[in-house]
């Protein structure tokens, strides 16, 4: 697969649009569909993509078959789950994108446990 088909494939796992993705990668809304055409993206693009995403650069470009994150491959550093879970397609559960639903909930219940004290 092209690094503009993994991307593809990934943002619509995370329930993104190409434009969604790119936005969200800080990138003008019509950048990645060049990649669709033949336009090689440079490392600093596909690493913001990559972070928007919450995936590898190493996996957009088709070299590993792990979608690890810059946080799985450090976890020394904390991850704040209310942005995690506030933010579109970025938290999963066992290889598989939360739905927004379930990430309310998850943020509602964790939300609960701070106001009781816990």
């Amino acid at each position: 697969m092209s690094t503009f088909e993994n991307i593809k494939r990934v943002a619509n796992e995370r329930g993104l649009s190409l434009k969604q993705t790119a936005l969200k990668a800080g990138l003008s809304e019509n950048a990645l569909y060049r990649y669709n055409q033949g336009v090689e993206p440079k490392y600093e693009t596909v690493k913001k993509v990559a972070d928007a995403l919450g995936v590898s650069v190493d996996y957009l470009l088709g070299h590993t078959e792990t979608p690890m994150t810059e946080h799985s491959a450090h976890p020394e550093q904390p991850v704040d789950l209310d942005q995690v879970l506030s933010e579109e397609g970025m938290a999963m559960f066992d290889g598989q994108p939360l739905s927004n639903e379930y990430k309310k909930a998850l943020l509602t219940m964790l939300n609960g446990l701070k106001d009781n004290g816990q």
